[in-house]
């Protein structure tokens, strides 16, 4: 490592020294310190509001306005005695983040002073401008209104001085130009769908909740080497660098001891998000070198969409504290595993039971076969959509490569369940059928007890996988809002739930007994979305070739798997289900073909600058002092020596000039390239262009400056390497 590197992390050390927030309590003790959840409630509120409040978080109420005032009053007595001051509006704009605009707790009193303020108004609604975010043109410059409206069934909480509202964003015109107001609907509609259909088997069931259980995995870098490579500040990802000697091909880091350093950070992370009422449950490193996980007991789909978002945040914050940058990129480091937040996704009643958990006699099998039917088939019909749901420039670099699974949609059910669902189809009568629970498995070893083994194995390949008592979504990355695939995902599976209820019915209708018409329109289901289940290997270059015959989407452009959002299909599910229409699919789809565009444009400006102006000049450096050491041999030595001692440096004087000319012509042709799409009025169609003739050159011209890497002094390579950059120390 050079000087120049040494330097540049000793200097983020001496200013970033370590912190930790330790308190002696235990975190039962300070959970949820910081949130206006039902405890703080009760305490704050009257009881009739309070009981107001219960019934709109519980069971979807709708607000009475004419309570806010209390509640605004109640909200800001518990803030200010933790010494707030202002408050925000916090929501989910279509820019992967999230935004907030901080007002404080003051008013003229109209005599000379300030009082402390916040109104039920304030609470409900504010006015962001709706122009200066992405909508797709929906909004006009000239047509800034939009709204943020309070979101009850997601606590507020407190960061800071600031009272944080989790709100809505919708147009002056009532499109929703954020991810939580389509997520709400999706959860709506699943909701309805799903307890129409268990009410088959348990009339008592009033509701269905989504739950949500994410995986959250991210590198760490020192924060110096960090800040030293242009192309991670401004990228999210190293665009060059060759492969370290050593990465993950040991299989050490996996599960491995986790270094102090992270520890540390990992100990002051959960207990700010424990605080505010994250319930962070796992931590553990990841298969990459310094790459690591965290994962929350699930909860209902809403707040743990707000959470992770939350998370996300506060984790870049706290690291920051103990000298390192999070990378969320889910391919920061090329030739090792990418980071994926995988999607553990299932439905419950108010009831306590898991709709996607096997059942313990013939009637709750068939009610969890239903269910596992029913989510196939809104995947089957929607494939694609879903693809395209966890499609992005960046997530593209992920699929299919290390471990991540591949950009086409399929299920891994497991021996069991698939047999049982061949069983159904096949099967000639209405016999109920059982299944088996966790089988004991006893090891030759008298001292370890017997080991409960699942119903099913795991398929690291699947991007939807049954997991024992729900789904994995696999492929969704560890930067994306998870409320894009669970939009997609409840849409696909109500729709589907609404479908077989239809036609259960008619069959009842017309004189069939209720569980012979449910087996009956199973078989058919089980029948059509076959397709959708695979257990195999889904990286082989057979199942490409068997995925397409099967119909199943297989595009990998992913300005073309955008197209999948505006599909007939798409379009008639999300307004049938009454998620979003047309209008705002539209909108949307020019949100993400312009968000690829600039996400591919300011990796080529970057390594345009990097290769230019930093990989060349190095490289001509090091090749001038291998000239001078041609020439200097040759003043000393005789000629016939001269040839022989300098061999080496004359190949790679021939090597470095290859490199440099490719280059220097490839970055040239590449922002001719970038000019040539730029002139395109379609957003599609320069989304396409940048796929197509920009971002493949990304790679081509990488190869030569990753052989330069390989060639140049150590000393002169200005950039922090893999094997720094990888290594924890």
């Amino acid at each position: 490592m050079s000087n120049l590197r040494f330097k540049v992390v000793g200097e983020a050390f001496a200013k970033k020294p370590l912190e930790i927030v330790t308190p002696e309590e235990r975190p039962s003790d300070y959970f949820a310190k910081y949130v206006f959840n039902k405890q703080k409630m009760f305490k704050y509120l009257p009881a009739k509001v309070y009981a107001k409040m219960c019934d709109v978080i519980d069971n979807g109420a709708p607000l009475d306005r004419a309570i806010a005032d209390e509640v605004a009053a109640g909200m800001k007595k518990w803030a200010m005695e933790l010494g707030v001051t202002h408050y925000t509006h916090w929501f989910q704009p279509l820019t992967e983040g999230t935004a907030e605009k901080h007002d404080g707790f003051v008013e003229h009193d109209w005599k000379g002073g300030m009082v402390e303020e916040f109104e039920g108004k304030l609470l409900v609604q504010q006015e962001p401008d709706a122009s200066s975010f992405p909508n797709g043109g929906i909004r006009s410059t000239f047509e800034a209104r939009g709204y943020s409206a309070w979101d009850p069934a997601s606590p507020v909480f407190v960061i800071g001085d600031t009272l944080m509202i989790p709100t809505v964003f919708i147009s002056y015109t009532g499109e929703a130009l954020d991810y939580k107001a389509p997520l709400k609907k999706a959860l709506r509609a699943v909701n309805k769908a799903a307890t129409d259909v268990v009410k088959y088997f348990n009339p008592e069931v009033t509701k269905v909740q989504a739950n949500l259980g994410w995986e959250q995995e991210y590198f760490l870098v020192d924060e110096g080497l960090y800040s030293a490579r242009p192309d991670l500040l401004m990228t999210g990802r190293t665009l060059m660098g060759h492969d370290s000697a050593k990465n993950q091909q040991m299989e050490d880091h996996y599960f491995g001891a986790i270094p102090s350093r992270v520890a540390a950070f990992m100990k002051d992370l959960e207990i700010q998000a424990l605080e505010l009422g994250i319930p962070c449950k796992t931590r553990h490193n990841e298969v990459a070198p310094n790459q690591f996980e965290l994962a929350p007991i699930f909860e209902e789909c809403n707040l743990a969409v707000d959470h992770n978002m939350l998370i996300m945040s506060l984790m870049k914050k706290v690291a920051r504290k103990h000298g390192f940058r999070v990378l969320l990129h889910e391919k920061p480091f090329a030739g090792i595993n990418g980071s994926g937040k995988h999607n553990n996704w299932s439905l419950s009643t108010n009831t306590g039971v898991v709709l996607h958990a096997p059942g313990k006699d013939a009637e709750s099998t068939l009610r969890f076969i239903t269910f596992v039917v029913e989510t196939l088939m809104g995947v089957y019909r929607h494939n694609g959509l879903l693809k395209a749901s966890i499609m992005s420039a960046t997530n593209a670099h992920r699929l299919g490569a290390n471990e991540a699974p591949p950009a086409i949609i399929s299920s891994f059910l497991g021996k069991q369940v698939s047999d049982t669902l061949d069983q159904i189809e096949n099967s000639k009568t209405d016999e109920l059928i059982t299944m088996s629970g966790k089988k004991g498995l006893k090891l030759d070893i008298p001292s370890i007890p017997e080991l409960m083994i699942d119903n099913t194995d795991r398929n690291r390949t699947s991007p939807f996988a049954f997991t024992g008592n729900r789904f994995e979504f696999r492929a969704v990355g560890s930067e994306a809002n998870c409320a894009s695939a669970m939009i997609a995902l409840n849409t696909a599976v109500a729709e589907a739930l609404a479908d077989f209820k239809v036609r259960v019915d008619e069959k009842i209708a017309k004189g069939e007994q209720k569980f012979s018409a449910i087996l009956e329109v199973l078989r058919e289901d089980i029948k059509t979305c076959k397709p959708i289940r695979f257990d195999g290997n889904g990286y082989s270059d057979e199942w490409v070739v068997e995925a397409g015959k099967r119909g199943l989407d297989i595009e990998k452009s992913c300005p073309l798997i955008f197209d999948r959002y505006l599909d007939k299909a798409s379009i008639d599910m999300f307004e049938r289900m009454n998620v979003m229409t047309a209008k705002e699919l539209e909108a949307r789809n020019e949100i993400k073909w312009e968000t690829y565009t600039k996400k591919i444009q300011i990796e080529a400006r970057i390594f345009g600058d990097l290769a230019m102006n930093h990989i060349i000049p190095t490289a001509t450096r090091y090749q001038s002092s291998l000239i001078d050491n041609v020439c200097k041999l040759k003043e000393i030595f005789p000629a016939d020596k001269v040839a022989k001692l300098s061999a080496n440096n004359l190949e790679l004087i021939e090597q470095i000039s290859e490199h440099t000319a490719f280059i220097s012509a490839n970055v040239e042709q590449m922002i001719e390239e970038r000019k040539k799409a730029n002139k395109i009025a379609s957003e599609r169609e320069k989304a396409i262009a940048y796929h197509d003739n920009v971002a493949p050159m990304l790679e081509t011209i990488r190869y030569h400056i990753d052989k330069l890497e390989m060639i140049v002094d150590d000393q002169m390579w200005i950039l922090p390497k893999y094997r720094e950059l990888l290594f924890i120390r």
